[in-house]
């Protein structure tokens, strides 16, 4: 197999199965957050899978108790000291998004635990997301003080419908498995013991299907999130804005701090 992903240190990399790829998050012991440089890697590797002819079919998936838990606390710290850094994430944000949107080859993501941040990001893009019965999605951004911006807006809304997308966005209410799937924000919720085998199934059958029919009926439909481009662009330029303010740093604070955030009410926004 390609050794192009050799420099993907942030994730394990497999073959499963005959054509199909698995990037599982493995940092267990902090519940598969990211730093930079893993936030840089899982913008930037569907690249080299769209163009790794050898790869049929990807699946995405975490080791231990949570899928992933966003971007480590130093990484927001530096959004909020340094303007380069800044802009640094607000690319790697776009790019992880439309890279996901624009790689050919089908992928499945498999949910399990907490999944927040740039984790839930690529699982909730994939074309087949699978999240095991006690799965909890949840978009922290309003918790953290900025607004819902890495992925949300491009696609919440069409999945399970607006006034669902501004309950859960603007609150930052948890989903489990079965309501993520009732709602359309998944495409299927199985027992947690069941979730690597119905990932790996799906991934095969989507390797045994014409490929070209796949790809093409993949590309179609991802015009639908084409189109909410310029509204997902708007979600983050805001999002990266809302990092010069003062709500990230009493939302960081709170965080770190075990404690609910006390934010300013009295804004003119």
């Amino acid at each position: 197999m390609s050794d192009r992903y050799a420099r993907y240190k942030s994730f394990e990399i497999d073959y499963p199965l005959e054509r199909v790829l698995r990037i599982t998050l493995n940092k267990p012991e902090t519940y598969n957050s990211l730093d930079k440089d893993g936030h840089r890697e899982m913008a930037y590797i569907w690249r080299d899978i769209d163009e790794d002819d050898e790869i049929s079919a990807v699946i995405l998936a975490a080791k231990g108790k949570a899928f992933s838990s966003g971007g480590d606390f130093k990484m927001i710290q530096e959004n909020m000291d340094s303007h380069q850094a800044l802009t640094r994430a607000w690319k790697e944000a776009r790019d992880l998004v439309y890279n996901i949107i624009n790689c050919g080859k089908p992928t499945v993501s498999a949910i399990n635990g907490v999944a927040v941040g740039a984790g839930l990001v690529a699982a909730l893009l994939a074309d087949i997301s699978i999240a095991a019965r006690s799965a909890r999605i949840v978009d922290g951004h309003t918790r953290l003080g900025v607004a819902a911006g890495d992925h949300a807006v491009i696609n919440w809304p069409l999945l399970c419908g607006m006034a669902k997308a501004k309950y859960y966005l603007m609150l930052c209410e948890p989903l489990g498995g079965e309501e993520a799937e009732r709602l359309g924000l998944v495409s299927l919720c199985v027992e947690d013991a069941e979730l690597e085998a119905k990932s790996l199934e799906v991934a095969q059958k989507l390797v045994n299907g014409a490929p070209a029919a796949i790809r093409w009926t993949k590309y179609a439909l991802n015009n639908w999130y084409r189109m909410a481009g310029p509204a997902f662009d708007t979600s983050l330029a805001l999002e990266m804005l809302g990092f010069a303010g003062p709500e990230p740093r009493e939302g960081l604070a709170s965080h770190l701090e075990k404690r609910k955030p006390a934010f300013d009410k009295a804004s003119n926004i």
